[in-house]
């Protein structure tokens, strides 16, 4: 079910089991585009990696990770840690924290280059992140269908995020829900998406 978001106050767009909010584009349309823009030119990208069916598989997906420590970082069979944060990367932090009133200390980064590039059914839930912590995600660049399928129940929800929207994943979406970003034809510039992250010290 596609969902259209809402442009008042946030509230749960999960029917149960967790908390999702969209806090609607908190950058405008020039600034989301100098950001964009910015991020595409002086983040170090790096090809992400992948251990899946014992192969090792390089993405077409980039990534970055930020962080307050050189914390380490296990997901789809591969360690990652962390460099110091960029000015660029924790001004932007501190604009998410004001909204969403939480603290983040690390960031991971995608860069999808186009639409042929997407995330496969997933939870963001390593032993490394807070409990049912938050997770901020904010958008930049293509518009993207970002999608939750509850584990047990099957339900799917659909929204179209935008350049400049940040959606917060909380409480107990981790354990009951998966998130995706489907790859579609349609789509033929770059999509970056920072996920403000909450790590355990």
């Amino acid at each position: 079910m596609l969902l259209n978001l809402p442009e008042v106050e946030p509230s749960n767009l999960l029917p149960c089991d967790g908390r999702v909010y969209y806090w609607g584009r908190i950058f405008d349309d020039l600034t989301a585009d100098q950001l964009t823009e910015r991020l595409l030119q002086e983040v170090d990208w790096k090809h992400d990696e992948a251990v899946l069916y014992g192969k090792h598989i390089i993405t077409a997906r980039q990534y970055a990770w930020y962080s307050d420590q050189p914390y380490e970082y296990h997901y789809s069979g591969v360690a990652r840690r962390a460099q110091p944060w960029s000015s660029l990367v924790d001004s932007i932090r501190q604009t998410v924290q004001q909204k969403t009133g939480k603290v983040y200390n690390s960031a991971l980064l995608n860069l999808y280059p186009d639409g042929n590039s997407g995330m496969a059914w997933h939870r963001d839930a390593e032993k490394e992140l807070v409990p049912d912590g938050s997770i901020a995600s904010l958008s930049f660049g293509a518009s993207r269908k970002f999608a939750l399928k509850h584990i047990e129940s099957k339900e799917k929800l659909d929204f179209i995020l935008h350049s400049g929207d940040l959606l917060e994943m909380c409480g107990e979406t981790q354990q009951h829900w998966m998130h995706s970003v489907p790859k579609t034809k349609k789509v033929l510039e770059p999509r970056i998406n920072l996920t403000f992250r909450q790590m355990l010290a």
